[in-house]
Order: C-alpha cells, then sequence, then structure tokens
C-alpha cells in the first residue's frame, strides 16, 4: 500500500497553517510554492484534501509523458517534465491535482485586442467582469501550466510539512505501519474493555 496522508474533519478548524507550511517548504526547496493541498469547506466542517497516493494511480496512467511514476510507496510527479496538459486533474478521482505554473518576467499579461478576462469570459461565458474561474479552465499567454500534487515532502526528513505543523493534529500519514499500530491498539482496547468470560 502506498503512503498518503489525510485529514480528520472533526478536529480540523480551517487555519490554513498546513496550506502555508506546505508552500514555504516547497518554495525553500526550488519548486512551485502552490500549496499540494487545498482546506475544503462547507457549512458544517472543514478538511484539508490531498493525494491518496491511489495504488492503481489513473493520474500516472494518462501522463503522456511519464512525469507522473510510483517511487517510493508514494505517487511522485516531476514538475520539470510535465507539459501542462491537464490530463492528471481530470483523471484524479478525488480532485487532488491542480494546475499552477509562471511564466517568464518579461512576459507580457495583456497582449493587443486580448486580456485573460476576456478570454475567460468568452471561453465560459462568464459576464467580463467575473474572473473567479478555476484553474483547470484558467489560462494566459507566455504561462507554462504545471501540475501539482501532494510529494509527502519526499525531501524532508521529518516527513510531509502539514502533518507536523497541523495545531490541532487532524492531519495523519497513513501507511502499512500506521494502519498495523491502529489495529493493534484497537485489540488491545476491545480485551481491556471486553467483559471477564465465564469459565
Amino acid at each position: 500500500m502506498n503512503r498518503f496522508v489525510i485529514g480528520d474533519p472533526k478536529d480540523c478548524i480551517g487555519c490554513n497553517t498546513c496550506m502555508a507550511a506546505c508552500s514555504e517548504v516547497h518554495k525553500a526547496f526550488g519548486l512551485q510554492s502552490f500549496p499540494r493541498l487545498q482546506v475544503m469547506r462547507n457549512d458544517d466542517i472543514t478538511v484539508p484534501i490531498l493525494c491518496r497516493h491511489c495504488d492503481d494511480a489513473p493520474c500516472a496512467t494518462v501522463c503522456p509523458v511519464h512525469a507522473i511514476t510510483h517511487k517510493n510507496d508514494s505517487i511522485q510527479l516531476n514538475e520539470s517534465l510535465c507539459i501542462g496538459c491537464k490530463l492528471c486533474g481530470i483523471a484524479c478521482p478525488f480532485g487532488a491535482i491542480t494546475q499552477h505554473g509562471s511564466g517568464p518576467i518579461d512576459a507580457p499579461t495583456h497582449y493587443e485586442n486580448f486580456s485573460f478576462e476576456q478570454s475567460v469570459a468568452r471561453d465560459i461565458r462568464l459576464a467580463p467582469d467575473n474572473t473567479n474561474v478555476h484553474n483547470m479552465l484558467a489560462w494566459q499567454p507566455g504561462v507554462k501550466a504545471v501540475a501539482i500534487k501532494c510529494d509527502l515532502c519526499y525531501f524532508r526528513p521529518e516527513g510531509p510539512a502539514c502533518v507536523q505543523t497541523c495545531p490541532t493534529k487532524t492531519l495523519f500519514v497513513i501507511s502499512d505501519e500506521s494502519i498495523a499500530q491502529a489495529n493493534q491498539h484497537k485489540r488491545e482496547m476491545a480485551m481491556v474493555n471486553s467483559p471477564a468470560i465465564p469459565r
């Protein structure tokens, strides 16, 4: 089984500390600074959503350049190989892969007879003043889209930064070892709490 990080919604307070930590450690390592997880909210709960590092990994199956591979009990993305086709984000059943990118410093943000706002309005039939589009639909001249997904902070000996910095200890690394420990704990608790068997 591949390792992955999961959040417990009952303890999450939606502080976004995990996103900030993720962004900072990846930026310091020289990777895209966009966070590899997103805190999702509804009326009742908040919880971080991350890549589940699927054993069958549909994102790796559809990647045309093999930028997504299985390594060290996880699914890793090589950002330098990514061509920004967005197929992995479409294939991901958890919505855990997003697109982000950067362009050259001197790349113009507006071209003659073209602006990002106008293209968004034209392409998805939004009002010209509404540019709040999902980044899987957004595009901009001079900006290379790169897939972004959780990499379990493979470059940190301490493990994922989000797990380490979460103030409520909502995030957990799930692995074969952690499942075995949880099962052992359940068995011990069941033995302690079970009534004595009459002889």
